[in-house]
């Protein structure tokens, strides 16, 4: 019997949103390298090194379950996490045109809502859920963060104007492109959770096994999988048309010593992405019969410490304190609707259970 303590798990989570929020940081320590060299190292270790390394060190038999598995959920979750792949690669653009806090921010909000709203489409269960006691209150919860979305969208249009009027002119700086990109990013956000929902009976066999409070991670390297076969594919054809992948190899242009430092940081970039989840999945057992918070109560950490960063990379150094006014309400906004949402479950949960 697994012992749970929800004040633990949401402290786990909190350990998640850090590892998420910062995860993109070592790409400002790379030299001489193009953004898509980093990308594809930094996700050969986020996507397939990591995840098969923690999955070895914790859960039994692990290679053993892949044999086990039943194939539809596993190449369901596979190909769902490949979606997840254009994902990926739309939120690490968008961070270059709008940076840390606009680009978690935005992503985040949507894809806490669509996470939540994916799995009951598919599995069934969407208008119950809404008609069940609670549920009136979660809906109410997904509302208020669309508008928080809305506030941080419009926050980023008047920084746009902003830095035109009051910045250096040296802060690249796109409010369109970016929100076409964090959109992106945050509907295959809420895909990639569809895809470990596929991947649980994976996880169900590591718990039969003996994995314990580790289930969580024999199916994230399918997901994973799925997620660094599209942007290995994508890449390595980039790279080969634009002759970047030659920045692997030393050369005139980049010592050898410089490449390892590259692979370092970029490595240190792509074990901070894959701990959120290993974090994850440690909190989202330890909820208890909190279980159904851990989606949106992740996302709020994620945004939370993503302003964080946002702050101490000086993203709002020069805009207007209307500006900044905004951005405020759309943060808090958000985050009352994940505490919204996380009640709303809660009454629905606590009924049924009583009702048991």
């Amino acid at each position: 019997m697994i012992s749970t303590n929800p004040l633990i798990g949401t402290g786990l989570h909190a350990i998640g949103g850090i590892s998420a929020a910062s995860c993109y940081l070592p790409n400002t320590q790379t030299r001489k390298w193009s953004w898509g060299t980093f990308w594809l190292v930094q996700a050969l270790f986020a996507w397939i090194i990591m995840p098969l390394v923690i999955g070895w060190l914790t859960v039994p038999g692990f290679f053993s379950i892949f044999v086990q598995a039943p194939s539809g959920s596993f190449w369901i979750a596979f190909l769902l996490g490949g979606l997840y792949g254009f994902g990926g690669m739309s939120f690490g653009k968008a961070i270059n045109h709008i940076g840390y806090s606009l680009t978690y921010t935005i992503s985040i909000g949507i894809s806490a809502v669509l996470g939540t709203i994916f799995p009951l489409i598919i599995f069934g269960g969407l208008q119950d859920f809404f008609s069940r006691a609670g549920g009136n209150i979660v809906l109410t919860g997904m509302l208020l963060s669309v508008a928080g979305v809305l506030f941080c969208g419009w926050a980023g249009f008047k920084k746009e104007k902003d830095l035109k009027l009051f910045g250096d002119g040296k802060v690249r700086f796109n409010m369109s492109l970016g929100l076409i990109l964090t959109s992106i990013a945050g509907v295959l956000s809420g895909v990639f959770n569809l895809s470990l929902e596929f991947g649980q009976p994976i996880a169900d066999i590591a718990a039969r096994n003996g994995a314990g409070i580790f289930e969580g991670n024999a199916k994230l390297i399918v997901s994973t999988s799925g997620c660094f076969f599209v942007n290995f594919v994508w890449f390595v054809i980039a790279g080969l048309r634009n002759r970047s992948l030659k920045e692997l190899y030393p050369g005139k242009m980049i010592s050898i010593g410089q490449i390892i430092r590259n692979w370092c940081w970029s490595a240190f970039a792509g074990t901070l992405w894959c701990f959120q989840f290993f974090f994850y999945g440690l909190g989202h057992v330890k909820m208890g019969s909190f279980q159904f918070a851990s989606w949106v109560l992740h996302m709020s950490m994620l945004i939370f410490f993503s302003y964080i960063v946002g702050l101490l990379m000086k993203e709002w150094k020069n805009v207007q304190s209307k500006t900044y006014i905004i951005l405020l309400a759309g943060l808090i906004t958000l985050i009352l609707s994940f505490c919204i949402i996380s009640y709303g479950s809660y009454i629905g949960e606590s009924i049924i259970n009583n009702a048991n």
